[in-house]
């Protein structure tokens, strides 16, 4: 078999190997069914033992407390833009956004026709302005953030403090990469198609009080939202349905299980934070040794440790292609910057290797001294 290339894409992106053979070991044949898993019914027991299973692996994998629901939905990181405002406000119509780059903003925007969205802070091009400056509303519904931002590379060094307010994270990129508090979130969501598998489903884990209010104030003990919302997207709904309300993407569903077995093999979630600061450390200190042939833009508090953009020279086109034609020669494949961007990008989830990130800085070292002016 043809060695594989390094996947540097920003999403879907990497599969570890053993994964990808698992899966086509098990195609034709799934757990002695004598099906594959794409062909067998969400309510067998088969299929319903599994889900059961991946929700206990996560809690472990993640240590989730007992008072957090574990949902697994389709439509994307930007679905939940729409759905977490629809599910989650009431007669409370004030949330706050915190915008560190294009997917936290677009979010603010689609919220923008359910809520009164408050704009905390805004990302300059290479850092987090201060908490100081931040005009957090304490009596906010909720308060938004994307702890890391896949486009222009940056990352929230630490858990924003929102007080009372229940704090949501769009942890797309960032899930399973760094150990999390759990406890501190009133709702995160991850898209799979990054460190949890393939395109097709996103994990959505929210506190339980969110989808109620408190009865001793007079209000109803079941939270009933202010806009009619789609039974299939009702996060109450979906909850007493276990996520089989509908048919559920089953196959990415299995690939979730596939890749949170492996991310257990690994050593959980502490040895791939450690796995994936080594791996991003590398290449930080390379371009930074590089006499400005490479540049990142980005304060060194607030880059990402997954996504990383770099320039090259003079920010010369005709050399970045170059670059990039070359690297995929190398099969160093989908550098490519993002459009509204440019330049270059090194995505480094956790199924990309060491070595993988050993090949692409000894590219770049080649190539930096055949074009170096």
């Amino acid at each position: 078999m043809k060695e594989r290339a390094y996947n540097f894409g920003a999403g879907p992106a990497m599969l570890p190997t053993e994964v990808l053979l698992r899966a086509q070991e098990e195609l034709l044949d799934w757990n002695g069914t004598g099906v594959s898993v794409m062909e067998i019914g969400h309510r067998t027991s088969n299929f319903q033992d599994m889900l059961t299973k991946l929700e206990v692996k996560l809690r472990g994998l993640m240590n989730i407390p007992d008072n957090y629901k574990i949902l697994f939905l389709q439509g994307g990181a930007q679905g939940l833009f729409n759905l977490i405002p629809m599910n989650l406000l009431g007669k409370n119509k004030d949330v706050d956004y915190l915008v560190s780059g294009v997917w936290s903003e677009r979010a603010a925007k689609y919220a923008k026709k359910y809520a009164n969205v408050n704009i905390v802070t805004t990302a300059t091009k290479d850092s987090i302005p201060d908490f100081s400056t931040w005009n957090l509303n304490k009596n906010a519904a909720y308060a938004y953030y994307c702890p890391n931002e896949t486009i222009n590379g940056m990352r929230f060094p630490s858990i924003p403090d929102t007080g009372n307010v229940p704090l949501i994270a769009d942890m797309t990129s960032s899930i399973l990469s760094e150990e999390i508090d759990v406890s501190k979130f009133g709702l995160i969501f991850a898209s799979a198609q990054k460190n949890l598998g393939i395109a097709g489903v996103t994990l959505v884990i929210v506190r339980e009080d969110l989808l109620t209010v408190d009865a001793a104030n007079g209000v109803p003990e079941v939270y009933i939202p202010e806009v009619f919302i789609p039974e299939v997207f009702n996060f109450k709904t979906q909850i007493e349905q276990k996520s089989c309300l509908n048919t559920p993407p089953t196959f990415a569903i299995y690939m979730m299980d596939l890749m949170v077995d492996w991310s257990i093999k690994q050593g959980g979630v502490k040895q791939l934070e450690l796995d994936t600061r080594v791996k991003s450390q590398k290449l930080y200190q390379y371009i930074s040794q590089s006499q400005g042939f490479y540049t990142n833009p980005v304060a060194v508090h607030y880059r990402s440790l997954i996504n990383i953009p770099f320039s090259l020279a003079d920010n010369d086109n005709q050399l970045l292609e170059l670059f990039l034609s070359e690297a995929a020669k190398h099969d160093l494949k989908y550098l490519k910057g993002h459009i509204l961007v440019g330049g270059a990008r090194a995505s480094l989830y956790n199924a990309m290797p060491l070595s993988g990130v050993d090949a692409l800085i000894e590219f770049m070292r080649d190539f930096a001294a055949k074009h170096r002016c």
